[in-house]
């Protein structure tokens, strides 16, 4: 296999990273209001993912720099032309983050809703642009001979990404409120059991729908296969978590998001950013990769650095894998 297109591949399976492992944070930033009963159910929810948050969210930033290194113009077009979606995402990862480490400075009400208002925000507005933005990429955007994207912003608001962007939204709420049931204990643990399950129904409505398009308009008999073991995958999951099946669940909501990423970049190969006004404007896997030296480079990097990026986020995960209960804040409190 070249290495432009192993890097394609390992740039796909970054982004599955990413979206499987901060796709669930965001859910779980989205989850505040529906089940935050009162400031301990929100610290309850809060500290399921406070170990463990930002270290899910640096995949997007080596996924980022191999995009840079590796397929420089398809970066340079992605992140110009998607400049102010990008920036929103940006603004909202950083309200986020600020938040969560910020909520806690001050015991007032008033302060700690304002907070929570912000990860709400600072999680849904990621979840939905993401999804958009990697829609008007498998679609295709105006480019001219340069690559140069010269559509405007409302043109990236089209009905297939923002389906896209639904999708995403709701996978990562379901994904969330799932992987709350799997660290909490007690009412809060069958709440967010509960809420899965509606969420869930609405999730397979329009990831089906999505995934049905995307096959139909962009995808190749290979990307369908993989539709197809996304769509069996996500039915799966609501059935375990019905049964009561929480960890099986999640698993499987991870399995669902990694295939439909997969879907994306199989629908999108051997091009990286269609042109929808003229193909030969298109950037392909071709003209848009760094020197075989340069991708050699990080060929051999990634393969020392991987192993120890896997290992130790594994291992942080195995440290925090405890449940956590109203309990165990009210005896932090006092």
């Amino acid at each position: 296999m070249e290495l432009n297109i192993l890097w394609f591949w390992i740039i796909a399976a970054m982004f599955i990273g990413y979206f499987v492992l901060d796709g669930f944070d965001f859910g779980v930033g989205m989850s505040l209001p529906f089940l935050g009963k009162d400031d301990t159910d929100r610290r309850v929810l809060i500290n399921t993912i406070g170990p463990v948050w930002d270290l899910n969210e640096t995949w997007v930033i080596v996924a980022g720099a191999s995009l840079f290194a590796a397929f420089p113009e398809w970066y340079a077009t992605m992140f110009s032309g998607f400049y102010l979606a990008l920036l929103l995402i940006l603004l909202a990862l950083i309200a986020r983050g600020v938040s969560f480490e910020y909520r806690h400075q001050r015991p007032e009400l008033k302060w700690k809703k304002s907070f929570d208002t912000m990860i709400v925000v600072g999680s849904a507005v990621p979840a939905l642009l993401w999804g958009v933005a990697f829609g008007n990429v498998v679609r295709g955007v105006p480019l001219d001979e340069n690559f140069n994207y010269i559509g405007s912003f409302f043109d990236l608001l089209n009905p297939y990404a923002l389906l896209a962007g639904l999708t995403t939204l709701l996978l990562f709420f379901t994904h969330g409120v799932i992987f709350v049931s799997t660290k909490t204990e007690g009412d809060i643990r069958v709440r967010a059991r509960a809420l899965a399950i509606r969420s869930g129904l609405v999730t397979i409505v329009v990831a089906a729908s999505f995934l049905v398009w995307t096959t139909l308009a962009y995808g190749t008999l290979a990307s369908g296969i993989l539709a197809a073991v996304a769509a069996v995958a996500l039915i799966t999951a609501y059935l375990a978590n019905l049964r009561g099946n929480e960890r099986t669940a999640f698993g499987l909501m991870a399995v669902t998001i990694g295939f439909a990423v997969l879907t994306l970049f199989a629908s999108l190969f051997p091009d990286v950013m269609p042109a929808s006004n003229d193909v030969a404007n298109s950037l392909t896997i071709e003209n848009a990769s760094s020197t075989p030296y340069t991708l050699q480079v990080m060929s051999w990097t990634a393969l020392i650095a991987a192993p120890v990026i896997l290992g130790y986020q594994g291992w942080t995960y195995w440290v925090f894998r405890k449940r956590i209960s109203r309990s165990h804040i009210e005896a932090a409190v006092h």
